[in-house]
């Protein structure tokens, strides 16, 4: 059985865009991932048929420790033999492509999910850009989880066309429609936790708090449009990476939620979605809201632009632009008409173009292709 390693650096990856995957692939090969953070964090994964080994690889860049792990990865690439390993997450993808072209590992494959550098200037961004550079160069394929993304990575000159390609209709995993889909039940027990009315519009945001995913303008923006709506309440769900809590702490109809795996209990009790972010690979967490029949609010950016059709199941407005965020939002809590019709196109979208079974057969088939393309080679 061919081995196939996984590395990432934060388990909230893990269960967001690998886990279905890892079901899948795991009845065909012997799988191994590797994750920064304590792999109890992760769940249970294929019925114990996945190995989760924590591994000392953080988000931020720390030199020593990132030489530690370096040093780390090659270790173990070197005893473990595995046949393919795949990154995801910028700083694993670098530290894993290099350490697994230095120790011979025969597929190397990374996928791109958004670009740090897309939203910095100067020397910082010449120098991201470069190390993403260094990351290709290191890998045999690479993926990008949306068209635009691809697009733009091979504009800016990080890869050749001919080297990186896009799984399906794009997202990393996918959405499960069965989990993700309107739900009474949980949309009354989570407003009754929070005190929300049964008419009260409730925006909500899942995914890591940072500021490049737009915290501080969606707050913002709340503040400004509960002046005109007293009732109107914001949830903010998922783990604060960028000290923000301060931001909103306090702050009345703000309701927190920290890291959990029932996000889809949330936004049954949501009216509209918010993802104001300032850079994106695909927004997985906007097909997701769609199939719950969530109507979207996203800034207009590359990724997005692949998870949202604009004007149909949701309105985007322009990123970092509190002023356009405001309207934007403004003009689904007065018409809850559109909120239903943008709603339904969404579910229909997302379960129709974006279907969980579509994008983790399109993975089999990549990782089967590249050993047939092996062995073809070798044969």
């Amino acid at each position: 059985m061919r081995r196939l390693c996984f590395v990432l650096t934060s388990p909230f990856a893990l269960n967001a865009f690998l886990r279905p995957h890892l079901e899948r692939l795991s009845a065909l090969y012997d799988i191994t991932v590797y994750v920064g953070a304590d792999g109890t964090q992760t769940g249970p994964l294929a019925s114990g048929r996945v190995r989760v080994v924590p591994l000392a690889i953080m988000r931020e860049i720390k030199l020593w420790a990132d030489l530690k792990a370096l040093f780390a990865l090659i270790r173990i690439f070197r005893s473990q033999r595995f046949d393919l390993v795949y990154s995801l997450t910028p700083k694993a993808g670098l530290l894993t492509m290099l350490a697994s072209r230095l120790a011979g590992v025969p597929k190397r494959v990374h996928c791109f999910t958004g670009q740090v550098w897309a939203t910095r200037k100067g020397p910082g961004r010449w120098f991201l850009k470069g190390m993403d550079r260094l990351l290709v160069a290191c890998a045999t394929r690479v993926l990008a989880d949306s068209a635009s993304q691809r697009q733009y990575l091979i504009g800016e000159g990080i890869v050749a066309a001919a080297k990186i390609e896009v799984l399906a209709n794009g997202s990393m995993a996918g959405v499960d429609a069965r989990r993700f889909r309107p739900d009474d039940e949980a949309r009354r027990r989570v407003r009754l936790r929070f005190g929300i009315d049964d008419d009260a519009c409730c925006l909500l945001y899942v995914g890591r708090l940072k500021r490049d995913k737009g915290i501080p303008d969606l707050v913002e923006a709340f503040g400004r449009l509960r002046s005109r709506f007293p009732n109107l309440h914001l949830l903010l769900v998922g783990p604060d990476e960028d000290g923000l809590e301060p931001l909103v702490r306090g702050v009345s109809q703000i309701h927190r939620v920290g890291y959990t795996q029932a996000v889809e209990e949330y936004m049954a009790a949501a009216d509209v979605f918010c993802l104001p972010s300032h850079r994106e690979g695909f927004g997985l967490v906007l097909i997701e809201a769609g199939a719950v029949g969530l109507p979207v609010v996203a800034s207009r950016i590359y990724g997005i632009s692949d998870a949202v059709a604009e004007g149909e199941t949701g309105l985007l407005h322009l990123p970092g632009n509190v002023d356009d965020l405001v309207r934007t939002i403004e003009t689904l809590i007065e018409d809850a008409n559109l909120r239903k019709t943008l709603g339904d196109a969404g579910r229909r979208r997302a379960t129709g173009l974006f279907d969980a079974g579509i994008v983790t057969a399109a993975m089999a088939e990549f990782v089967q292709r590249l050993f047939h393309e092996q062995s073809v080679r070798t044969g």
